[in-house]
């Protein structure tokens, strides 16, 4: 035994030798991508399917150990289409992991940097007034019990979901908005679809949320298509109950309610509106390349 502890303790010295930076920094990142899939696989559907695969390879192990020829090259002949097979199975689980990687900071700097890093004063108010005309519809939606289901888009695109409404692109206004959920209007039962300030388009169905055993028995189809577009996207959803008229807004899965117009309008504003930092970002580095060409002017 003490000699197994010797062999492995020069072993050890023997890997120190060769240890360098970059090794600490591959471990690093080898253990946060093995951490962020075990927090992608937790709790969802995929962690019943890990179980399954783990199934697999344990009866493929003793058909190994066993010496079962049969079974053996069946697990083989699967396993050589493993890797196909793992990305069709688990594609809902990737395009998750994806969409959040953009949604993160490191896809929120490079929005920034194709877009220039420049947010137009023009398009902040355009964006604040379209939120406004919302808060009023929606306080108006709750007064009257009408249903409603409003998307504000943000950095996932949902060109997907405008496929299935119809294309408004207009202004907002609060009679518009009305006029478009009146319960006899052709594109009421749909959902709103709200784009840089704008109406982009009328009449879209969204997905229906797949975690319906955590959804109360209160809320019916409009609650659970919110939460389910808000599942799959980064959108905030602005919802009206049409037998109680409460307002609610989904956002990550999560479903908050009881909304006044003043809360609702503080709310979409801190997750809508572009931060005031985000305009000014890149203007001291610009200011700075210009003060730099006077000088040159200058010492020519």
């Amino acid at each position: 035994m003490w000699d197994q502890i010797s062999d492995l303790y020069t072993t050890f010295l023997a890997r120190m030798v060769d240890f360098r930076a970059t090794d600490v920094l591959d471990i690093m990142i080898v253990s946060f991508i093995i951490y962020n899939l075990i927090k992608i696989v937790r709790e969802t559907r995929a962690e019943q399917l890990v179980k399954g695969i783990i199934v697999i390879l344990v009866a493929f192990m003793i058909s190994g150990i066993f010496n079962l020829r049969m079974l053996n090259t069946l697990f083989t002949s699967f396993f050589q289409f493993s890797v196909l097979a793992v990305l069709i199975v688990f594609q809902p689980e990737l395009r998750s992991a994806l969409e959040h990687l953009g949604r993160s900071k490191i896809g929120k700097y490079w929005s920034n940097f194709s877009a220039g890093g420049n947010i137009e004063e023009t398009k902040v108010k355009q964006i604040k007034r379209g939120i406004n005309c919302v808060c009023e519809a929606a306080n108006n939606f709750q007064k009257s019990k009408t249903g409603a289901l409003i998307v504000f888009e943000r950095q996932t695109k949902l060109g997907d979901i405008i496929d299935t409404g119809t294309i408004v692109d207009a202004v907002p206004s609060v009679p518009m908005i009305g006029n478009i959920f009146f319960n006899k209007a052709p594109l009421h039962d749909g959902a709103m679809v709200i784009r840089n300030g704008m109406i982009y388009a009328a009449g879209c169905i969204l997905p229906l949320t797949k975690n319906n055993s955590s959804v109360s028995v209160d809320l019916g189809t409009r609650h659970r298509a919110g939460l389910g577009i808000s599942e799959n996207s980064d959108a905030v959803v602005v919802i009206v109950s049409e037998e109680t008229g409460t307002i609610s807004m989904a956002l990550n899965g999560v479903i908050t309610r009881n909304y006044t117009r003043e809360t609702l309008n503080a709310a979409l504003e801190e997750l809508i509106v572009p931060k005031e930092t985000e305009k000014v970002e890149r203007i001291p580095v610009i200011s700075s390349m210009k003060k730099g060409r006077k000088n040159d002017k200058y010492k020519k």
